[in-house]
């Protein structure tokens, strides 16, 4: 009777090392399958012309495993590491409008695995706006200012250029402002006067505008002369005159006795205003100053009579 058990136990464990050998090769442990990597992420699918794109997946494997990533349909304008799998760069103008189908993998020795393919397109970068009305006046001794209004809609720093500043004018790049007090040797007329506002990509400009640079108005028995001339564009020897630097103008009321003397230091003036002249005959001259203080002769004494 014992003999017969024993037979009978034998075949039954032999059974039970079959099924566990056989567990063993099936087990998911041994599949190649479970090494895949895995990848992970949601990749911006616009961006700004001049603005940088930046995007990292997640990935995944197991350990002891060296991942790699590789990408295809990638933008001219963008790099990609295929350690990380980071896509970026910064499109340029020429670049809006263009669109990229882009799949981003990784794989390791077991196996690959890939993102969704997405589209990214590159977007125009909005323009800058500028705003404002500069006065066109300004007053001997008074002091001037305008700062203009810009906006930049998607939030780029801005910084502000002038072209043709006054020379008695002091401009801010950081908000755009035009100030200054013009003196006695600034009347006249400065011109063509334009203020802009950039990303550094993008610009945006006021209108040219000009300022007219006055004497104050005179008050009780004085009078104002308006002296104009042609400026010199030759020396006396006949050479051209390149260093002009301003104008002394002469006057006063006895025509051998020019006794008083107004600096001009802007030669691009043409036209100056003497004032808080008393009732007289009054006498003017003229003389062009170069850079080096040299002055030419006088003109021709010209009068006016201040009621």
């Amino acid at each position: 009777m014992s003999a017969l058990i024993l037979a009978a136990v034998r075949p039954r464990h032999a059974a039970l090392c079959a099924l566990a050998s056989l567990a063993l090769l099936s087990s998911p442990l041994a599949s190649a399958s479970t090494l895949a990597p895995t990848i992970a992420g949601t990749p911006a699918t616009s961006i700004l012309s001049w603005h940088m794109y930046g995007f990292t997946p997640t990935a995944k494997g197991p350990s002891g495993y060296t991942l790699s990533f590789s990408i295809s349909g990638k933008p001219s304008w963008a790099s990609f590491n295929t350690k990380t799998g980071a896509l970026t760069g910064m499109p340029e103008t020429p670049n809006v409008g263009s669109s990229s189908t882009i799949v981003i993998s990784v794989s390791d020795s077991a196996g690959r695995a890939s993102l969704p393919a997405f589209t990214l397109k590159v977007m125009p970068n909005i323009v800058p706006t500028v705003t404002g009305t500069p006065s066109t006046a300004a007053t001997v001794g008074t002091p001037y200012s305008f700062t203009p209004k810009a906006n930049e809609p998607d939030g780029d720093p801005l910084s502000f250029s002038v072209k043709n500043k006054p020379a008695w004018a002091a401009f801010s790049i950081a908000t755009g402002s035009l100030s200054g007090t013009p003196t006695a040797s600034n009347v006249g007329t400065y011109s063509n006067i334009v203020i802009t506002a950039s990303t550094g990509h993008a610009s945006a400009s006021l209108a040219p505008f000009s300022i007219v640079v006055k004497q104050p108005a005179s008050t009780g028995s004085t009078g104002a002369v308006t002296i104009s001339w042609m400026p010199p564009t030759e020396n006396t020897d006949g050479s051209a005159l390149t260093n002009l630097a301003g104008y002394h103008i002469y006057y006063g009321t006895s025509q051998s006795s020019l006794s008083h003397v107004i600096n001009i230091t802007n030669p691009g003036l043409a036209t100056y205003v003497v004032s808080n002249l008393s009732a007289a005959t009054w006498y003017f001259a003229l003389a062009s100053v170069n850079s080096k203080g040299v002055e030419s002769p006088r003109t021709a004494v010209v009068s006016h009579v201040v009621p």
